[in-house]
């Protein structure tokens, strides 16, 4: 019985899950953002400006979805010339209807938009503190209030010393960050994620620009169409794309694509573009990697066999390699889900 990890049917979907506009402190506006993500393949932007929670509906059409969504952070409370720590979530709607915020605090961003930002009657500001305990209730809150929550770029947040270890109750965390990458951060963070999953069963992960655009397209600097989530979906409409994200169809990459995942018979399938190698990481020691015969070449499919020989512990997730050294990066899939349901 064949089993597919990434869903046989429907298409890919192209995805930037966390940008910045004019709305808080990027240089391109809404509009900009869509036409110059939509020129570039792009058929869905989360629109993620910090501490406003807007809707960009106006902005769908047959061929572009705009979800809509905003970033909170939480930071030390230390001068920023410091460098104090701090911890950044994303909140994506899956209501493409809901308007209210109902979590916030007061900063410049917000009062700037006052006028537009719908905050019901008696919700007040909350005062952020840097802690697990309180982050992780904002994470969860923010799941409550109906948001798809993820965890950003823990190395350009000072948070590598392993603080991220005692949040729960996000959806995703940030495997790849490009803005942080083109700013000189190691915001590659493969290991990281496995890290959280020793306490987060069911943790998704991301690749997103976190876009600013401070520098004109072409420069070295330039921090959009770096790091994007590859969403698959029977149909390009918010819904149908929201609980994509909740059933965790997608990967994530910065350039190499995965076609089919698949296990049957003990043995796991997949079919990519051309890569230097596959690698399937396992929660223990045994990992298996698929490479071609001779440096340059490469290759677009491998197979993993499943062995007691070689336990792989709760879960596999995949990296894929291209020539370029540009990576993509599955969610963790659990051995006791997918073989359970073939022995059935």
């Amino acid at each position: 019985m064949r089993k597919y990890l990434l869903p046989e049917k429907g298409r890919f979907y192209k995805a930037n899950l966390h940008c910045h506009s004019t709305i808080s402190d990027g240089k391109w506006t809404p509009e900009e953002i869509k036409e110059n993500y939509k020129a570039r393949g792009y058929s869905v932007v989360a629109y993620t400006d910090h501490s406003v929670f807007l809707t960009h509906n106006d902005l769908t059409d047959k061929d572009f979805i705009a979800l809509n969504g905003y970033e909170l952070d939480v930071t030390e409370s230390k001068p920023w010339s410091t460098s104090p720590r701090t911890c950044h979530t994303c909140f994506i709607s899956i209501d493409k209807d809901k308007t209210e915020q109902r979590l916030y605090y007061n900063n410049k961003f917000l009062e700037a938009q006052r006028d537009k930002v719908n905050i019901p009657e008696g919700v007040t500001n909350f005062h952020r503190e840097y802690n697990h305990e309180f982050i992780s209730w904002l994470m969860e809150k923010g799941r409550e209030e109906g948001f798809f929550v993820t965890y950003n770029h823990p190395v350009w947040s000072l948070e590598a010393d392993g603080a991220y270890m005692n949040y729960h109750g996000m959806h995703a965390m940030e495997i790849v960050n490009f803005s942080s990458c083109s700013l000189g951060h190691q915001d590659h963070n493969s290991v990281i994620y496995g890290n959280m999953l020793k306490n987060t069963k069911g943790l998704y992960c991301i690749a997103a620009d976190d876009n600013h655009d401070r520098y004109p397209i072409g420069h070295p600097k330039h921090d959009s169409f770096g790091a994007f989530t590859m969403i698959k979906a029977e149909s390009l409409d918010y819904n149908t794309i929201a609980k994509a994200l909740l059933d965790g169809s997608f990967y994530a990459s910065e350039g190499p694509e995965i076609h089919e995942l698949y296990v049957e018979d003990g043995t796991i399938h997949i079919k990519t573009s051309d890569v230097a190698r596959i690698s399937m990481i396992s929660e223990s020691r045994f990992h298996q990697r698929a490479t071609a015969e001779h440096i340059g070449e490469t290759i677009n499919e491998a197979s993993f066999t499943l062995s007691d020989d070689a336990p792989v512990g709760e879960y596999v997730r995949f990296i894929l390699r291209d020539l370029q050294g540009k990576e993509a990066y599955t969610n963790a899939y659990y051995v006791d889900e997918f073989t359970a349901e073939n022995e059935a």
